[in-house]
């Protein structure tokens, strides 16, 4: 048993070693063409990835039309915006990842899709398979590297892991590069594919302390036992684990639940440092880890973040200087 383990870990060493870390933003969609002074600010952050993230939009959690790349969206959420955008990045040497992704109206969210017949079910996934195969197409004709087909879907992949199955053969035979899917951080392990994945792929948003500023030393002690239980389930499908989103906002109390931005607290800078000094730390140098793509990046660097924003962004914060620094090391 033993040896058997050893020999897993050792072939996962060498798939993710053969690679560099992907040190990635989630680079939000702008509503100009971009440009080099976009891009340059990714670059002097030593990123070497970002994340692309068309939306698309369902009026509710039932809904079965799924409205996308539209005259009405912003540039950049296009398939021509986001052909030109990747274009632009290959062209900075930095990699892709494409990112469909669904956005609910009034404030729902994608972890609770769910139709109430199978007639329902079938117009949905019908409009769900359009929207991912065009842009897995997108995703072929430009070269782009990972393509991420679907992000926090849970009730949707749980009801239907046939329609899953299926549409991942489709989407393979369009696109033959990395694929993964990007589950949220509480239902992660919920997924019946992956297996046909090439990462498995976790939006990293764990609660760690419900203090206002907790310290690196304290966040690294609250990540054991989470890290513990991603550690097995990479082990159990040989497969590298990517935080497909990983941030915390700049806020008291941003650790205690990083995925909600509407959160309450004042502005805190430093919590936003501990909390990625401390994810760094403790994923970066491990071998069964990809990388990741921090939430999320402006493509207005100039005027994005700064010392009084509480949002996500480290622009213009001290945590961009940590990041930079993280970066380029590793």
């Amino acid at each position: 048993m033993k040896n058997t383990i050893a020999a897993s870990l050792t072939l996962l060493f060498l798939i993710v070693s053969a690679q560099s870390k992907i040190n990635g933003l989630s680079f939000v969609a702008s509503n100009n063409i971009i440009t080099n002074g976009a891009i340059q600010p990714v670059v002097n952050l030593h990123a070497n990835w970002v994340a692309l993230m068309p939306f698309a939009f369902m009026k509710s959690e039932e809904d079965t039309t799924i409205i996308y790349n539209s005259k009405r969206q912003w540039w950049g959420e296009t398939k021509i915006g986001i052909a030109k955008t990747a274009n632009a990045f290959h062209d900075k040497k930095c990699q892709v990842m494409l990112k469909p992704q669904i956005w609910i109206q009034r404030g729902g969210f994608t972890g609770n899709i769910s139709m109430i017949t199978n007639r329902n079910w079938a117009a949905f996934e019908n409009n769900y398979e359009r929207f991912i195969l065009d842009y897995a197409q997108v995703a072929a004709d430009n070269s782009i590297e990972i393509f991420c087909i679907g992000t926090e879907l849970n009730k949707f992949v749980v009801a239907r892991p046939v329609f899953w199955k299926l549409l991942i053969a489709k989407i393979k035979n369009i696109y033959k590069g990395k694929i993964t899917y990007a589950e949220n951080w509480d239902t992660y392990k919920n997924v019946s594919f992956l297996a046909s994945l090439d990462y498995i792929g976790i939006d990293a948003y764990f609660p760690l302390s419900k203090d206002k500023t907790p310290s690196v030393k304290t966040l690294r002690a609250a990540w054991q036992p989470l890290k513990t239980e991603i550690t097995k389930l990479s082990l159990k499908y040989k497969k590298p684990i990517l935080f497909t989103e990983f941030g915390y906002q700049s806020k008291d109390y941003a650790v205690d639940q990083p995925w909600n931005h509407q959160s309450n607290g004042n502005l805190n800078l430093s919590i936003q440092s501990n909390g990625l000094q401390a994810l760094f730390a403790e994923f970066w140098t491990e071998k069964w880890f990809a990388g990741g793509f921090l939430w999320k990046w402006y493509d207005n660097n100039e005027q994005a973040g700064g010392s009084f924003d509480t949002d996500y962004t480290v622009q213009n914060k001290p945590a961009e200087k940590l990041v930079q620094k993280i970066y380029k090391k590793l």
